[in-house]
């Protein structure tokens, strides 16, 4: 086995009174592809600092091999100190490499490197860190959130450009498709600890919710045992004076057990307040038609929704979502065309920009709106705190201003006040940002059980799947076409997913002044595809040669006589056979590729 390129053990780490991390571990080996995943809050984004180096822990080693590339994706970039975002971007380069990867990788992700560092948004901040970090083809790559305020073309083209990359992966994200499809081992920090297996996220939260039933069935015997021996105690040594003193401290160290034991977080409890029903016809656009200056952001939209209907807006950004919902919703006028709104609608508006929380504010303010300490939730008043548990916030934390927030935090704090008001139109604007998996699993129920009507701007693929009864999809200039069912459906009706779009705007980059020089030489195979052509047959002869060895080991019918290995064999002849598929598929398609560009 190569030596791990990057070793974290026993780390240890105090924030306040309580251990944030205790005793995690983090092994990063050539070629992996690890997503770590956990409660917001859990850690993970400190843990990755640790292992970028960022961050001291209070106690454990790290080890990085000497030479080996580390780079790190942090949450909020500091762009601070560079003229553009070129110069930012070519600043992680590594010797000799040449400037036109970053003007590759800024293009792709929406930037021409003019911008001025100083005034971009939080999104293109990202966007350009993300760049940075991919520069150089790190040996390890470090990213918290990468997909965070990227549309779904830049997604789906980061996925394609991660997969290609020879080095070394690790991944935080909330974006469930997007693990799925990168990771092929988990880790999971939970109270403090971090407990591995060398499969997928797709097999995450069976893994997880088997541990926690293996926890559960030791609690109950320390339970039992506690209490058998309390019963010794109270009635075994009526006739003696001198109880058992070695009895006496074990049962101490027991109680002991119990009391430090840190038992996983509760779950997020959903309340949503429903308002009087609407109609049954919720919205109706007619040849709607909406422009700023020469560019049509909207155009000769017609649509119906109804009473329970979950709609899902997708396409670029920029490319008119927004816009599309400030009319749907009545708070825009089109240019041409009508929209009729139905009766008693209450409209809840979820922001993606947080501008309903005031940072100098505390969590109790911000929920009771600075009125006592009550909270009218669903037509019923509760107290402040107890309403906070729903959310997983303490009563301690009551006090706490949102500027100390964690990103998930301030979700979920955003969740809390606007799922109280009352309404019947849920819109809800990238609401799957910064927030752990267990919450979105109890977003995506109460979307199900609401009752009313749902409007959905999400790039998230797998939350569009499990939420969404139809699609609207922005094709580009103004024009959106309608899909029954998720995101996966509309692909299946397109036959090319966001394809076009991505294709669109590579089109109008190749038109725009380039900085590099304009007799640039045709398309090539980029260094990842030649890499990975000359590297796929390889892997696939070793995962046939797996395959050929798993498959002889279940011809054995002493094979059949364990259970437990049995399931384990069959499990790892499923998943080499799955990546053999894929990297035969891979091959091809590269193949194609050169013999077209070969043949130009």
């Amino acid at each position: 086995m190569p030596a791990p390129l990057l070793t974290l053990q026993d780390v240890r780490l105090t924030i306040g009174t309580s251990p944030l991390l205790d005793g995690a571990e983090l092994f990063v080996e050539p070629g992996d592809r690890i997503c770590l995943v956990g409660r917001n809050g859990s850690g993970k984004s400190t843990l990755l600092k640790i292992a970028a180096g960022m961050l001291e822990p209070d106690a454990g080693r790290r080890f990085a091999q000497p030479g080996a590339t580390i780079r790190y994706l942090p949450q909020e970039p500091d762009l601070s100190g560079y003229p553009d975002a070129f110069h930012y971007v070519a600043a992680g380069l590594s010797p000799g490499d040449g400037e036109a990867r970053a003007h590759y990788l800024l293009g792709k992700l929406g930037l021409t490197g003019e911008e001025d560092v100083t005034t971009l948004s939080g999104g293109q901040a990202r966007r350009a860190a993300l760049a940075r970090v991919l520069a150089p083809r790190p040996d390890i790559l470090l990213l918290d959130e990468p997909t965070n305020h990227l549309d779904l073309p830049a997604i789906e083209w980061l996925q394609e450009e991660l997969e290609s990359m020879p080095g070394a992966l690790v991944l935080i994200s909330h974006d469930r498709r997007f693990l799925t499809d990168l990771s092929r081992a988990t880790i999971w920090l939970d109270r403090g600890k971090t407990r591995r297996t060398d499969r997928g996220f797709g097999i995450f939260e069976s893994w997880r919710d088997q541990l926690l039933e293996e926890e559960e069935r030791d609690r109950q015997k320390l339970n039992r045992k506690i209490a058998a021996e309390e019963h010794w105690v109270r009635y075994g040594v009526t006739a003696r004076r001198k109880r058992n003193v070695r009895r006496m401290a074990g049962l101490a160290e027991l109680r002991q057990q119990k009391r430090e034991a840190r038992r996983q977080l509760g779950q997020v409890n959903f309340q949503v307040s429903e308002a009087a029903n609407a109609g049954t016809r919720v919205i109706e656009a007619n040849n709607i038609s909406k422009a700023y200056g020469d560019k049509q952001v909207v155009k000769d939209f017609s649509t119906r929704i109804l009473r329970g209907d979950r709609i899902g807006l997708i396409g670029a950004n920029g490319a008119g979502k927004t816009t599309l919902l400030n009319l749907l919703t009545g708070r825009l006028k089109p240019d041409s065309g009508f929209v009729q709104l139905g009766t008693n609608l209450v409209l809840v508006n979820l922001d993606q920009t947080r501008t309903l929380l005031d940072s100098t504010a505390s969590l109790k303010e911000v929920l009771t709106d600075g009125r006592g300490d009550r909270v009218e939730v669903g037509g019923e008043w509760r107290h402040v705190t107890s309403y906070m548990k729903d959310f997983l916030f303490t009563p301690e934390q009551a006090g706490t201003s949102v500027n100390v927030l964690s990103g998930g935090e301030r979700a979920r704090l955003l969740l809390a006040k606007v799922l109280a008001k009352p309404g019947n139109l849920l819109v809800l604007d990238e609401p799957t940002n910064d927030l752990d998996l267990e919450t979105l699993d109890l977003l995506e129920e109460m979307i199900d059980d609401y009752p009313g009507t749902v409007l959905l701007v999400s790039h998230d693929r797998d939350f569009l799947d499990r939420t969404v009864t139809a699609v609207l999809f922005a094709e580009g200039n103004g024009s959106f076409t309608e899909y029954a069912g998720g995101y996966s459906d509309m692909m299946a009706q397109r036959g090319g997913g966001v394809e076009a779009t991505r294709l669109e705007k590579a089109e109008k980059k190749e038109k725009a002044v380039p900085r590099v020089k304009a007799d640039a030489p045709k398309r090539k195979l980029s260094f990842n595809e030649k890499h990975a052509l000359e590297k796929l047959p390889g892997e696939i002869d070793k995962l046939t040669a797996q395959i050929d060895k798993l498959q002889s080991q279940l011809n054995d019918p002493k094979a059949y006589q364990d259970s437990k290995k049995f399931a384990e064999l069959t499990a790892a002849l499923g998943k080499a056979e799955a990546e053999r598929s894929a990297a035969e598929d891979r091959w091809l398609e590269l193949e194609a590729l050169r013999e077209e560009l070969e043949g130009k």
